[in-house]
């Protein structure tokens, strides 16, 4: 990311944190309606405390964005973890298309191209580490076998 999209991120986030309810509530709901297999993951989650966890996570990626010494080793232990809860590879396109779809809805039109490439370079980044944590737990899992 530049600091430009930095900058788009951070001067975004005070909408969407004060905004943090409706727009982890669209996220889920976005989230369920385009991927079935996504849906099924989350079938006996807490999804209030789930909504919370999601919020702070990207309050996480915000706050940290330009700290990447901080900011990828807790990306690729939440990657980590995701592997134990069934995600896959796959998964990680359906939610960055709710994400940027939930962000969209809940800064209306300060969501410009501009605002939306930031946000996509920062999804794509986190989302980058924990795939490649995802990839490489069950190897390690095997290996410690």
């Amino acid at each position: 990311m530049n600091p430009e999209q930095v900058l788009l991120v951070r001067a975004s986030w005070p909408v969407i944190a004060m905004s943090a309810d409706i727009l982890t509530e669209r996220f889920y709901a976005h989230l369920f309606a385009i991927d079935d297999s996504a849906a099924q993951l989350f079938a006996s989650v807490d999804m209030t405390l789930q909504r919370t966890r999601l919020a702070q996570t990207l309050a996480v990626v915000v706050h940290s964005i330009d700290d990447l010494d901080r900011l990828l080793p807790a990306l690729a232990a939440l990657g980590r973890r995701h592997a134990g809860y069934g995600v896959r590879d796959r998964h990680f396109d359906s939610v960055g298309d709710a994400l940027l779809w939930a962000l969209g809805d809940v800064l209306g039109e300060a969501f410009t191209a501009e605002c939306r490439d930031a946000w996509a370079q920062a999804y794509a980044m986190a989302a980058s580490v924990m795939r490649r944590a995802l990839v490489t737990r069950p190897a390690a899992a095997e290996a410690a076998s």
